[in-house]
């Protein structure tokens, strides 16, 4: 049989794939609908499928073929994706089993738990699974730092985002640091020349959630392979096939849910669009968490939050609550274009934005390598808001260190995706511009499938075929770079 080693290897790919596809829909189902009980089965379901995974992606048979592919007569696409399968192999031969259940089963608990702790502020409760998380993670950043000769907060960085580097993310960070604060500050001293009218409430949830939707059908999200639900934290899952976004709804406050509903949108039109000529294949996937990020802030924030979509969006907001002052266009453009640093990092505007990501980032690395430990948390947190945004967290657990629920399953190495993703976003658009020269004119327009052909074009379609400065360099023309960013945001809030 031709290139024997390979189809052996499609065949166990597209075997593991399936599995993902019940894991994600029955992660979403725990976040989502399942009742408190179920949670200790169900996260012993799961901990189990991770097991099975990980036996049928470390069999010998598996390292094997891959040895044996490299040798055979494989076309540009078998050999892209015979790279990202050995990339998956390798990755999850450097784990013990015992520690691929454990973590699953620690982060089930600390997840579960927090849903109660959060709300009410326990900090001492919450911690307590958090250490035992954080034991699991280092234990699993030593065994990937020592394999691959890195750091250990490297080691884990390199999960989410392939050939990123610690070392690398201080220099963008550092010049994030010598030009943002003081174009916040600039940004807030402008604003508080401005009279804005607030929306005046209550927005009741079925309302809120009509409108969500009816920004999705905007989008282009497509119904019939997805669905719109409430989580305790927004988030997209599910797979291409089945894309499952949340968010969640305060009826005292109109856009936030809002705002996380077109965020989840843009994760899932990546989603939904990814290529289906490789089905269960590695190079179908995703590229990495911060090109996931960048596609839901393109939508979120460089699309989302501009005067010419916001004039198609406020008379959805007029069909579900009616007419009121705040809902003046000018207004309502100024109320979705203020800079107020707050304590919710996915409630900040976009200029403070990188502030909540560069301190999780501070202090999720020396968490990992071993400078401090979950107890020095709080206090860390604090001094840092107060440094950035000048922001107490001083015993509010709730909306500090225990707002999000990345650390809580072990996924330290994520948030600098999301600032990353910030600067991908802005570098997209400007080529985006540059390619469709009545790309404005056409977001006046309503019409927005210039703008998304071109996504599908450059970013959708391509999966994991490219490395990601690949996939960025033949969008853009050029390797990420941060100016298009600080351009991006001095030409709307300056």
């Amino acid at each position: 049989m031709e290139n024997e080693n390979y189809q052996q290897l499609t065949r166990t790919f597209l075997r593991l794939s399936r599995f993902s596809h019940l894991s994600a829909i029955a992660g979403w189902d725990m976040f989502a609908m399942m009742p408190p009980g179920g949670s200790a089965a169900r996260g012993e379901a799961l901990a189990e499928l991770g097991v099975l995974q990980h036996q049928i992606l470390t069999d010998k048979k598996v390292a094997q073929w891959l040895t044996a592919a490299q040798q055979e007569d494989l076309n540009d696409d078998e050999q892209a994706n015979l790279r990202e399968m050995a990339r998956a192999h390798h990755q999850a031969a450097l784990l013990p089993e015992s520690l691929v259940e454990a973590k699953s089963l620690a982060g089930s608990r600390c997840e579960h738990a927090w849903r109660t702790q959060r709300p009410g502020n326990d900090w001492q409760g919450f911690s307590t699974n958090l250490k035992e998380v954080v034991r699991l993670s280092r234990e699993e950043a030593r065994i990937r730092a020592e394999a691959k000769g890195v750091s250990r907060y490297d080691a884990l960085l390199d999960i989410f985002e392939p050939d990123m580097t610690s070392a690398r993310l201080d220099v963008l960070f550092a010049d994030l640091k010598s030009w943002l604060p003081d174009l916040l500050a600039q940004a807030v001293e402008k604003q508080s020349r401005q009279t804005l009218i607030a929306p005046q409430g209550p927005f009741p949830t079925e309302k809120q959630r009509e409108s969500g939707l009816e920004v999705m059908r905007m989008l282009g999200f497509n119904f019939d392979h997805g669905r719109l639900d409430v989580s305790a934290h927004p988030f997209c899952g599910g797979v291409p096939d089945d894309v499952r976004i949340t968010t969640r709804y305060n009826e005292n406050e109109l856009l936030s849910a809002l705002f996380g509903v077109i965020h989840e949108t843009g994760h899932a039109r990546y989603e939904q669009n990814l290529p289906r000529q490789w089905p269960g294949q590695p190079i179908a996937l995703a590229r990495s968490t911060a090109i996931h990020e960048s596609q839901s802030l393109f939508f979120e924030m460089q699309l989302g939050r501009s005067k010419a979509f916001l004039q198609h969006l406020l008379p959805i907001v007029i069909e579900n609550f009616g007419i009121q002052p705040a809902f003046e266009l000018d207004n309502f453009t100024a109320w979705n274009q203020r800079v107020k640093p707050g304590f919710i990092r996915v409630d900040a505007d976009e200029v403070s934005y990188p502030a909540h990501v560069i301190l999780r980032y501070d202090i999720e690395r020396a968490l990992i390598d071993g400078d401090i430990e979950v107890d020095d948390i709080p206090a860390l947190w604090d001094e840092k808001m107060q440094a950035w945004l000048g922001l107490s967290t001083k015993g509010n657990y709730r909306d500090g260190c225990m707002q999000d629920i990345h650390w809580t399953d072990g996924g330290f190495g994520y948030f600098p995706s999301y600032t990353l993703g910030a600067m991908y976003a802005a570098q997209l658009f400007n080529a985006a511009r540059s390619a469709l020269p009545g790309l404005d004119e056409s977001i006046t327009r309503g019409d927005l499938n210039p703008l998304f052909g071109w996504l599908q074009q450059n970013i959708w379609q391509h999966g994991s075929r490219l490395s990601t400065t690949q996939l960025i360099q033949q969008a853009t023309g050029e390797d990420l770079n941060s100016r298009y960013f600080r351009q991006h945001l001095t030409a709307r809030y300056l």
